[in-house]
């Protein structure tokens, strides 16, 4: 899976980065001074929210097989989908700062699908898990710090310090430094 997914991925986003600004200027929000700034911090929530939700790196690319697994802890305490508002985060921090019709539709499209997934998700997990998953969703919620302010769940802070968190930092860290290199990548792929 992971020979067909990664360069398909890599093809996707850099039409994606080449395209960015295709369409109607919908606004202009870059020339704000903080904006830049706003759009990296969110954009680097976005991946921590994104990515290690399943705590097995090598599943995000289809290196190792995914697999379905019912836990309670770190990001789920926050949202039982972070998968979704990390992508919610991306998409509206990116519109924010391209601004172009081209942007916002594919935000939409973005949002929309992982929208979808939730009860998707939900469902799948209620099969395979039956009544754990009831007491877990009965502890957690779609919204982020939701079931914490219900006094269902509390954020325990050293559910954070995980080899995964780490591996995100470094990746957006790195994703940030080179973000100038791929788009220039991506140029040159001339899609």
């Amino acid at each position: 899976f992971a020979f067909f997914s990664i360069p398909m991925a890599v093809l996707q986003i850099a039409y994606f980065m080449n395209h960015r600004y295709d369409g109607i200027q919908l606004w202009q929000l870059q020339g704000i001074p903080w904006m830049r700034d706003f759009v990296w911090f969110w954009s680097a929530l976005s991946f921590i929210l994104l990515y290690p939700a399943t705590f097995n790196l090598l599943e995000i690319p289809a290196v190792a097989k995914p697999e379905f697994r019912l836990f309670e802890e770190g990001i789920i305490r926050i949202t039982r989908h972070p998968q979704m508002v990390g992508q919610i985060i991306w998409c509206i921090a990116h519109s924010l700062w391209i601004g172009s019709s081209l942007t916002a539709t594919t935000s939409i499209g973005l949002i929309a699908h992982h929208v979808f997934s939730i009860p998707h998700g939900d469902y799948r997990l209620r099969r395979k898990f039956g009544k754990a998953f009831d007491e877990v969703k009965s502890r957690t919620s779609v919204f982020p710090f939701w079931a914490i302010l219900q006094g269902k769940n509390k954020l325990v802070l050293k559910e954070f310090v995980r080899p995964a968190y780490v591996g995100i930092a470094l990746f957006v860290y790195g994703f940030y430094a080179l973000h100038p290199t791929l788009l220039q990548a991506s140029r040159n792929l001339g899609l």
